[in-house]
């Protein structure tokens, strides 16, 4: 049998061309151990895996974008980092840092103020909460004060009222004045002061005082 001719490496689709210019798929054995036959391709064929795929440079430059980066800019961003901060750099950090403190602050203060309101009141001067502590409630003052706003009520009304027996017209509203004049006398009583606005117990005394 005669040795066959030279042939160049096989192309990606697996076929191999001789020195005498034939083509052919080489013998090869399947996974069972049978083997595949030696198959003579027909000239001029070229199966797509052997085919060249036409590439545009400037198609190829714009998908690899930026994967290089730019020429130095390593170098230079390495530089940077061992060197000194910028002026700008510093001056951004700063600025991070202050915000963090801020929002820290005010986180606390907002639990200040959420722990002061249960004890006290916050009034705010000048945009900036303050807390006041609650002063104690003296019932006492309480009913002397709500005494002096329904007596002041009731000479009001009792002045319209002389006014009304004089011949005088009212309006409607000084005429509903007037007709509270028994109600503020009772809301006085029920406080335990007089028509006067004075405590019924320091009414007493003066009246029994030699």
């Amino acid at each position: 049998m005669a040795p066959k001719a030279a042939s160049t490496p096989t192309s990606n689709s697996g076929i191999r061309q001789l020195s005498s210019g034939e083509s052919i798929i080489p013998a090869s054995t399947r996974a069972d151990g049978t083997v595949r036959k030696e198959i003579r391709v027909k000239p001029g064929y070229k199966p797509p895996e052997d085919v060249e795929v036409y590439k545009n440079r400037t198609a190829e430059a714009w998908k690899t974008r930026g994967k290089g980066g730019v020429p130095g800019a390593e170098k230079a961003e390495a530089e940077q980092n061992d060197g000194p901060q910028s002026a700008a750099a510093i001056k951004n950090a700063k600025r991070r840092e202050a915000r963090k403190k801020a929002a820290a602050s005010g986180k606390e203060e907002e639990e200040e103020a959420t722990g002061a309101e249960a004890n006290g009141h916050v009034v705010k001067t000048n945009g900036a909460a303050e807390i006041v502590e609650a002063e104690p409630v003296d019932p006492e003052a309480e009913k002397a004060k709500e005494a002096k706003k329904l007596a002041k009520k009731l000479r009001q009304a009792q002045d319209l009222q002389a006014k009304k027996e004089s011949g005088d017209s009212l309006l409607p509203e000084q005429f509903a004045k007037v007709i509270k004049i028994h109600e503020l006398i009772r809301q006085l009583d029920n406080l335990g002061f007089d028509s006067e606005g004075v405590k019924k117990e320091q009414t007493s005394k003066h009246e029994n005082r030699p």
